[in-house]
């Protein structure tokens, strides 16, 4: 058995490395965030991100190592993100892997970035551990800038979409709305910031398909709707009712997020649920999802905010996981910006 792997993970514009363990202990990680390189942009440009990948990739390899006390020869396997994300940022990582595990004589395998935050809820470490009775199944909300998506967890490699976003992510959302109210990039963590002093009954936006039968989401209507507004209020406005504006475009994101998963746990019958994704670091939705479970009785689980954004750890346990499984991949291994057919059941519903 593999005991522990090196993970990379290079899916959009996070830098990120660890050592997991096959229990889903993080033994350590570090990443670098490329905030600062974008926000003149106002959102990630591609050409930017691969290229500073590149630049801060070993050094942080050489950082695991030297954090965890772990040298090569305790090391079992290498594990890349290869799918999906952005090509070029994708291709940094994975080449680095591969070519680790060549130079080392070390299995390799590229792991799905979305099967990472499915498993996210399972890491551990000196601050956080799931529920010793949390196991599969599940119902998964994935939430992101790329991805908004819920999933009925059956275990490993089992995992079936019930619904996703019609248009855009949750997370595409929030950023689209602080760009369009002059707050900046990123932009979800500002607008939870500003949020918490603000009416969330201020304004009223719309919250596409909650209510209708079906576990798809929609959020470009609110987007379009949150652009008409400020147009109308004019900047002046627009900054003296930030905060307000902020609690209720994040209450419409949230409310639809909510009704979904609910409906999903009723559906399913399950009464186990997580909310991961880098959209379930909001404060707000992990206030609602926490009151939600109380009064339903359900078990939830959200990973603590270092597992909730892009991160090393998940790949590693996902790709642990699968090493452990037999599974292996060649060096002809390549990149995609899509998930594979066979990685979920009724995506293509």
């Amino acid at each position: 058995m593999i005991e522990r792997v090196l993970a990379i993970e290079t899916s959009c514009d996070d830098t990120s490395v660890a050592i997991v363990e096959h229990d889903g202990r993080v033994i350590a990680m570090s990443s670098a965030s490329q905030d600062l390189a974008h926000e003149p942009f106002g959102g990630i440009v591609p050409e930017i991100a691969s290229r500073n990948h590149s630049v801060a990739l070993l050094p942080l390899v050489d950082k695991v190592l030297a954090k965890s006390g772990k040298s090569w020869n305790e090391i079992g396997g290498v594990v890349s993100t290869n799918r999906p994300g952005l090509v070029g940022s994708l291709i940094v990582g994975l080449v680095t892997g591969k070519s680790l595990a060549q130079a080392k004589k070390l299995p390799f395998l590229g792991v799905n970035h979305l099967e990472g935050h499915l498993l996210a809820p399972f890491l551990r470490d000196e601050g956080f551990a799931p529920p010793a009775d949390f196991q599969t199944p599940y119902v998964g909300l994935a939430i992101s800038g790329g991805h908004t998506s819920l999933y009925r967890i059956e275990g490993l490699g089992d995992y079936e979409v019930l619904g996703a976003t019609k248009d855009d992510a949750a997370g595409e959302a929030f950023d689209k709305f602080a760009k369009m109210a002059g707050l900046g990039f990123p932009g979800g963590v500002k607008v939870d910031q500003l949020s918490k002093a603000g009416d969330r009954k201020a304004f009223d936006f719309p919250r596409s398909l909650m209510k209708e039968d079906t576990y798809d989401m929609s959020f470009s209507g609110l987007k379009s709707s949150a652009q008409r507004l400020i147009d109308q209020l004019g900047p002046e406005e627009t900054t003296a009712k930030i905060s307000d504006l902020c609690a209720s475009f994040q209450e419409a994101i949230v409310d639809v997020l909510i009704a979904k998963l609910d409906r999903a746990v009723r559906f399913t019958g399950l009464r186990r649920a997580i909310l991961t994704g880098g959209v379930s670091a909001n404060s707000r939705l992990r206030e609602r999802g926490q009151e939600w479970a109380d009064k339903n009785g359900i078990q939830l689980v959200v990973p603590p905010l270092r597992y909730c954004t892009d991160n090393a750890a998940m790949i590693g346990y996902a790709g642990v996981l699968r090493l452990n499984r037999g599974e292996r991949h060649d060096l002809s291994l390549g990149p995609s910006p899509h998930s594979l057919p066979g990685d979920f059941r009724g995506e293509n519903r």
